[in-house]
């Protein structure tokens, strides 16, 4: 089999980077579960403004930050568990990265109805999570490509 790193210059240095980074989207995705769980408003406000006080958007608040808590600990769970088995760690940051794409389309698709200033902070952070959680995901599945891991 070829190392598909050897194909890429400097791979082999940026892939952990890209590792840490989607680790580091996972602990920060229980933090903001945690968050939404206890108190939906704070983390919703951004995004939704002040509707984020009506019992619809806490509701909401609740749902994503469990959303995002299981997200969040499933890929803990399984980067710390199975190192020598990376592949269940790339299905996790992946799965967070489309659920953040997908937030990110969801703000930008009601862009004009969102507050003003806090809109670009929600579309950067879910934006930039994506590209994260991708960026892991694409050093987890070059690493199962080498033939070290096989």
């Amino acid at each position: 089999m070829v190392d598909v790193r050897s194909k890429l210059p400097g791979a082999t240095g940026v892939l952990p980077f890209f590792r840490y980074a989607a680790t580091a989207v996972a602990v920060g995705r229980v933090g903001l579960g945690v968050a939404a769980l206890a108190w939906p408003s704070v983390p919703a406000r951004p995004w939704v403004g002040s509707s984020a006080d009506e019992l619809s958007a806490q509701v909401f608040g609740r749902a994503l930050g469990a959303r995002d808590l299981a997200l969040g600990l499933g890929a803990l769970a399984a980067v710390r568990k199975a190192p020598g088995d990376p592949w269940s760690g790339g299905a996790w940051f992946a799965a967070g990265a489309l659920s953040d794409a997908l937030d990110t389309a969801v703000t930008v698709a009601a862009w004009p109805r969102l507050p003003r200033y806090t809109r670009w902070l929600v579309a950067a952070s879910a934006g930039g999570a994506a590209i994260a959680g991708t960026a892991g995901t694409v050093a987890v599945l070059l690493e199962c490509m080498s033939p070290a891991a096989v």
